[in-house]
């Protein structure tokens, strides 16, 4: 140390060495000799004394930073970006770390975010072509494969409250090709709306809180909509039975859902209702209780400010343009306006399953209810 103190980084970088040849494990040794190789401007040096750094313990997040900084200096990208990660990643598990280094992980972060964008630029250049001509899904499976490949966004699986149907595509939006009925239904899109507005004029017991929590309940997630006409909805059909009141003032509407091939699993689907959300209210993210279904929005009333996750994907709903998408994978939604959003929800069978399989289904159902252990209207 006093060697490097006074400038002799000859001696100093063979006193390091010659110390952790003596104690290889003390990382610390290796990376003061890296020190004195840096100042005579000796790279091989510098680089071998951060190997051994590394060698005694790849969680050395200075040895990595120093790397990085020496592979950066010699233009050896490729080294600099892995030996970048390393340091970044270190870094973001410290508790704090010393003023001193906020300059050099921040120049760190500027050459990664260059390097991915780079690589993304030369990604989509080269997929741009390849791309033409794909279909929906595939085209939206190509960009969640890049974004995902350079940390743009995580991919989400299925999270199931009831039934699991394993080894179903855990995909966020269904493609439009699986309901061919989808155009009949959005044309439905004015008169369901006026049905609805004049259903709104005077709700009285068709409209309650989407949120209604038992007794007792400890806060959760939805505490704060329990209860509440924040997010409210108005039911034609709620666990396969049907609201008769609200069916008689929205005829179009059932008449519209009814051309639907929906599934009808006793005491558990369908469901369809209007579901209202008041201005500068979030429903929070969550999911849902059963893979086995894919989940219709059919947007009504959409002020500017809305909108829609589901998974990576975030979207705007778009007034009598329709989507599913399937309510296991984590989403969530928000109305940032001054005005009400009203969108027209139902389910229906999940397009990948088979008509066998959905026979299957019903089956499993059936017998689980007869035993008398199996509750209803929770979709296990």
């Amino acid at each position: 140390m006093a060697a490097l103190k006074l400038g002799d980084h000859i001696n100093a970088a063979r006193l390091f060495e010659s110390a952790a040849a003596l104690d290889p494990k003390a990382a610390a040794l290796w990376r003061n000799a890296a020190t004195a190789y840096r100042a005579m401007d000796d790279a091989q040096g510098e680089r071998r004394a951060l190997e051994g750094a590394l060698g005694a313990d790849q969680r050395d997040f200075l040895a990595w930073l120093r790397k990085a900084e020496l592979h950066q200096r010699f233009e050896q990208e490729a080294e600099a970006l892995a030996a970048w990660q390393a340091a970044l990643a270190l870094a973001d598990q410290a508790e704090r770390l010393p003023e001193a280094l906020t300059g050099p992980l921040a120049a760190g972060r500027t050459f990664v975010a260059g390097a991915k964008a780079r690589i993304r630029a030369a990604a989509d250049a080269a997929l741009a072509e390849v791309g033409t001509g794909l279909n929906e899904g595939e085209a939206r499976r190509l960009r969640a494969m890049i974004e995902h490949a350079h940390g743009a966004r995580p991919i989400y699986l299925n999270q199931c409250a009831g039934l699991h149907y394993p080894f179903l595509p855990a995909d966020e939006f269904f493609d439009r090709a699986h309901f061919p009925w989808l155009a009949d239904f959005e044309a439905s899109a004015p008169a369901i709306r006026a049905e609805l507005e004049a259903l709104l004029a005077g709700p009285g017991d068709a409209l309650r809180p989407y949120v209604r929590m038992d007794k007792g309940t400890p806060d959760n997630l939805w505490s704060g909509l329990d209860n509440s006409l924040a997010w409210g909805a108005c039911f034609l059909w709620e666990y396969g039975e049907a609201n008769g009141p609200v069916i008689e003032r929205c005829p179009l509407t059932a008449a519209a859902l009814a051309a639907i091939p929906g599934a009808a699993i006793p005491e558990r689907a369908p469901n369809a209702f209007f579901s209202l959300l008041r201005p500068r209210t979030r429903i929070p993210a969550h999911t849902g209780v059963t893979n086995t279904r894919a989940i219709i929005h059919l947007p009504l009333i959409v002020p500017r400010g809305c909108g829609f996750r589901v998974g990576g994907e975030t979207r705007e709903w778009v007034e009598g343009t329709a989507f599913a998408f399937d309510d296991t994978i984590e989403h969530e939604a928000w109305n940032d306006s001054d005005e009400l959003r009203a969108v027209l929800i139902c389910d229906v069978w999940n397009p990948h399953l088979s008509e066998r399989e959905r026979e299957a289904i019903l089956a499993y159902y059936a017998a689980a209810d007869a035993t008398g252990f199996n509750p209803a209207r929770t979709g296990d």
